[in-house]
């Protein structure tokens, strides 16, 4: 049987191959979910120590990992 893997999974392989993309991107590549849900397992992902935010302007936040 063939586990689906989790949002917080998808995110993190998805920042692992592109190093220092945006938040924007991030959410840009799961069209079928609310902005909202991405940036809830982001910022759970970040307090856990999983990912880093980095806040390069007012319009720009990158993810990189620790």
């Amino acid at each position: 049987m063939v586990q689906e893997a989790t949002l917080r999974d998808r995110i993190l392989e998805l920042v692992k191959a592109n190093l220092g993309c945006t938040l924007e991107q991030v959410t840009q590549q799961f069209p079928d979910l609310h902005w909202y849900h991405v940036y809830i397992e982001v910022d759970c992902l970040c307090r856990s120590g999983h990912l880093q935010l980095i806040h390069n302007s007012v319009l720009s936040t990158r993810l990189r990992l620790p």
